[in-house]
């Protein structure tokens, strides 16, 4: 059951709104909870940055560098040096509890003096303002700096941005909402307009997809575009298909159904005639079963159900034998082929694929050749493999015609030389089978003068 709430719509405009309200928690944490802790941080830094200065300050100008530091930074100073002097830099600062007496202080000050280390921070409660502030102790050569800084109660200013950020997050979600709403808009319009052109397609309608400025709508677009183009020669090809295989089957059966009833009816007493009748049927038979066998063959080759069995075989050992085949129309019908190949061609391949391939393209040359009658097939070795070439004499292929011969029950009936069986499939099964092979294939063809079909295979 649909949901509005799965729709592309509504998951848009939930998703921007929730990205929305991420960035402004994570404002949230930062200006309100984390803010305490990185004022903190930054202030206790600054001190250790100016103690580490005055570290690195010159005696002959020590006393200008600690009332620059004071009043510049906003930090009060004393400095005890190792002669008793005790002086004080900016300690009227509001804030300051240094040069007060402050016991605190002073028995902060009296530890650090009489440790063995450098320098020390403290955290420490200015009780007379009840807020927190730092100390820190840097020694020198020529006696000891205390930098005093008080901590500013952030708590007005919380306040301030805790109502800051609240009128802004609600701002925001509404903004949110609203570009959410466009966005999701803008993104939704195409889409549904795809899914709707899309639903056409099944119905076999011709669909056109329109530009719509988004690149990856447009690329989805394009993808229908060229499933609805496939889809219309597939249902084009479907009925090519079922009007071919139904006119190939019909004829045959259509034949043994008329001689079987003259076997019947009237040549059963003739034995001649009746031998005849029965030969008939008989071929006819077989041509029933060349059909079905290349229907069966090209389906399962292309379900992929066919698994293929890569061996090294001799191609030129395969090629003879499969000549040989053909001497009774070289003898009763006066056809020549001529064989031009190496003694040995070691190749790998299917071999019973690949003498499927030679067979039928040597059936092709056979009924396509011209009057000479002449079919020349070449083995040529090459680098990586070897090319094969079945030529003809016929009367060739018309450039507009050569993109289609490979495809299913494709004849050109004008250009027939012999009445040999055949499917229509023939051609279609060599691309099949070469393509699996990931062999190199083609055809090439001048008008009056024949055509050469070829392909390559692997060497060993």
């Amino acid at each position: 059951m649909k949901s509005k709430y799965n729709s592309f719509h509504h998951k848009t405009l939930t998703y921007f709104i929730l990205f929305s309200v991420t960035i402004l928690l994570l404002l949230w944490v930062f200006q309100i909870f984390y803010l305490k802790y990185s004022y903190e941080s930054y202030q206790m830094e600054n001190l250790k940055q100016l103690a580490t200065s005055i570290q690195q300050t010159p005696i002959t100008n020590l006393g200008e560098t600690l009332e620059k530091v004071a009043y510049k930074n906003e930090v009060c100073i004393e400095y005890y040096g190792d002669n008793g002097t005790n002086i004080h830099y900016n300690t009227l600062m509001v804030g300051c509890a240094l040069g007060k007496n402050n016991p605190t202080i002073l028995n902060i000050e009296s530890e650090f003096i009489q440790s063995g280390v450098n320098s020390k921070p403290y955290h420490l409660v200015n009780e007379e303002y009840e807020t927190k502030a730092y100390l820190y102790g840097v020694k020198l050569d020529t006696g000891v700096v205390f930098l005093y800084n008080t901590l500013e109660d952030l708590s007005g200013s919380n306040r301030i941005l805790k109502n800051q950020l609240i009128y802004l997050t609600i701002i925001a979600i509404i903004f949110a909402c609203v570009i959410a709403y466009f966005l999701s808009q803008k993104l939704t319009g195409p889409i549904l307009d795809i899914t709707k052109r899309a639903k056409k397609l099944g119905s076999g309608t011709k669909v056109d997809f329109p530009n719509y400025g988004i690149q990856e709508v447009d690329d989805l677009a394009n993808v229908l575009d060229h499933a609805g183009q496939d889809m219309m020669k597939m249902d084009e090809l479907r009925r090519d298909l079922m009007a071919n295989v139904s006119h190939d089957l019909k004829t045959p059966l259509t034949m043994i159904k008329a001689y079987a009833e003259m076997v019947r009816d009237m040549s059963y007493k003739d034995d001649k005639k009746r031998n005849d009748h029965c030969n008939i049927i008989m071929d006819e038979v077989d041509r029933l079963n060349i059909l079905v066998n290349d229907i069966l063959t090209l389906s399962k080759m292309q379900a992929n159900a066919d698994e293929m069995n890569i061996t090294e075989f001799d191609l030129i050992s395969e090629l003879n034998t499969i000549v040989n085949r053909y001497q009774i129309i070289k003898e009763t019908e006066d056809y020549k082929i001529n064989v031009q190949a190496p003694k040995e061609a070691i190749v790998l391949a299917d071999k019973q694929k690949i003498n499927q391939v030679l067979y039928n393209l040597i059936n092709n040359a056979i009924n396509y050749t011209g009057k000479d009658k002449t079919i020349t097939i070449k083995v040529k070795k090459e680098k990586d493999s070897y090319l094969v070439e079945i030529i003809d004499t016929g009367k060739g292929i018309k450039p507009e015609e050569i993109n289609f011969i490979w495809n299913k029950y494709y004849k050109n009936e004008k250009n027939h030389q012999r009445n040999v069986v055949g499917t229509g499939l023939g051609l279609s099964i060599v691309k099949t089978i070469l393509e699996k092979h990931k062999f190199e294939y083609g055809v090439k063809s001048v008008k009056n003068k024949g055509t050469t079909f070829y392909f390559h295979i692997k060497r060993k």
